[in-house]
């Protein structure tokens, strides 16, 4: 879909998603544990900014594993 700015300019529209598509695949429970799992890494780094997506992956791959060894 194309739209105009003010300059009458043609400007394309992104589709993007609100999330990952492979977070689509979790739960609202498992994607809040790989959530809270990540704040815990943000958390235990001194609140360094910028590697949100490296502690994400991490939390999710943390939890994964937790889950495999439970049973979930």
């Amino acid at each position: 879909m194309k739209t105009r700015n003010s300059d009458t300019q043609p400007v394309e529209e992104r589709n993007l998603s609100p999330e990952p598509e492979s977070m689509q695949k979790y739960s609202d429970e498992v994607r809040g544990r790989i959530a809270k799992k990540a704040y815990e890494l943000y958390e235990q780094r001194g609140r360094q900014r910028e590697r949100d997506v490296e502690d994400w992956l991490k939390a999710e791959e943390l939890v994964r594993k937790e889950m495999n060894t439970t049973g979930e």
